[in-house]
């Protein structure tokens, strides 16, 4: 680097680099604080999230950059000479500063969605940490390949041995990367999350208490656990109680008399089960309860009940507070709820037979 003159005095190099990149560097700071003032003043403004994270993984590679032009300022205008080793030294800094600043800036803008919407997604709550690092970690290792590539090292051997190893690794764990990635495929498409009921293929019933990376949990009724592996579950048939919404129909079957007037039946039956709407837990009160005639049996006319549950579960008490004041209402009211008959019609000869048997087994 040369010296400078100034107002015919000679200044050396080692007196003037200092000052004009402290002035460089500190004017640009000031322009930075002035910036994210103005900027972080307008993300608050909006109603996403993803700009004030940008902004805030910004501040500190953006202050590496900084100092990383000051040392661009001095390399271009005041002329660093071939010989001197210093230049050498700046350039591959400079590109080091840019590359860390790049690789501060992805991990703290990723570490940030992944935190700002890790409650949106089952599998962030009981993997978020493994999550984050893996994904810290790839971050990292491709920054560090990019670092070793600038300070003029061959990656190829490495990234060679990189992928020998993964396919490797890929082929030990076959069997638990189908299920990581159907674990994947559950939360994306979102076909049952933490808290649904949910009937299986096997015929279990019970809420999803937790899926993993491996496996999905499923809590029966009687409070035990069914652990089904994630494969499975994607490749299986599932009856989700709780999707698109959590209310559930409760139909139950009933049969009156073929004397029973069948306009008394409809009112009082609407009328127990109006009842049971406003005042059982878990009933949905707004609901306007309705029945259905729909066949002449052996010894009943059938008809079914439609009240309406607010989940799977709370049809069990909704079902027994209406049967059991169902069957109160039909005493006081005369409605008969058949026993179920069969007539046998016999030729008239048999029955003399059987007259004639039953004489002789008296005897």
């Amino acid at each position: 680097m040369s010296d400078m003159t100034l107002f015919s005095i000679s200044i050396p190099a080692w007196l003037y680099a200092p000052v004009v990149f402290f002035l460089w560097v500190s004017l640009f700071l000031v322009l930075k604080k002035i910036f994210f003032a103005w900027i972080y003043k307008m993300t608050q403004g909006t109603a996403t999230r993803l700009d004030d994270l940008i902004v805030s993984a910004l501040n500190l590679p953006l202050t590496l950059l900084i100092f990383a032009s000051g040392a661009v300022v001095l390399e271009r205008f005041f002329r660093f000479e071939v010989t001197d080793g210093i230049a050498t030294y700046f350039l591959v800094g400079l590109r080091a500063t840019a590359i860390v600043a790049v690789i501060l800036f992805l991990d703290r803008f990723l570490r940030g969605v992944m935190k700002e919407y890790a409650t949106r997604f089952e599998i962030m709550k009981t993997s978020g940490g493994i999550i984050r690092g893996i994904v810290r970690a790839v971050v990292i290792g491709l920054g560090f390949l990019i670092l070793l590539d600038t300070f003029g090292l061959s990656i190829t051997p490495i990234v060679a041995s990189l992928g020998i190893g993964s396919l490797a690794v890929a082929l030990a764990l076959q069997p638990t990367l189908e299920n990581v990635f159907a674990g994947i495929q559950l939360v994306t498409d979102r076909m049952v999350q933490i808290g649904h009921f949910v009937k299986l293929d096997s015929g279990e019933e019970g809420y999803v208490d937790r899926i993993g990376w491996r496996s999905t949990w499923v809590r029966m009724l009687p409070n035990y656990m069914v652990i089904v592996p994630n494969k499975v579950l994607v490749n299986s048939k599932v009856l989700n109680y709780h999707y698109p919404d959590r209310e559930i129909a409760v139909l139950v079957q009933v049969g009156v008399s073929y004397d029973s007037d069948l306009s008394k039946v409809e009112t009082v039956t609407i009328e127990v089960a109006q009842e049971v709407m406003k005042t059982v837990p878990g009933a949905v009160a707004e609901f306007a309860p309705f029945i259905r005639y729909h066949t002449f049996n052996e010894s009943s006319i059938d008809f079914t009940v439609i009240m309406r549950a607010k989940e799977f579960t709370d049809q069990y008490l909704i079902k027994h507070e209406f049967i059991r004041r169902l069957h109160v209402r039909y005493k006081k009211e005369g409605i008969v709820i058949p026993f179920p008959l069969r007539t046998l019609e016999l030729a008239r000869g048999t029955v003399e037979e059987l007259s004639k048997l039953a004489l002789r087994i008296d005897k």
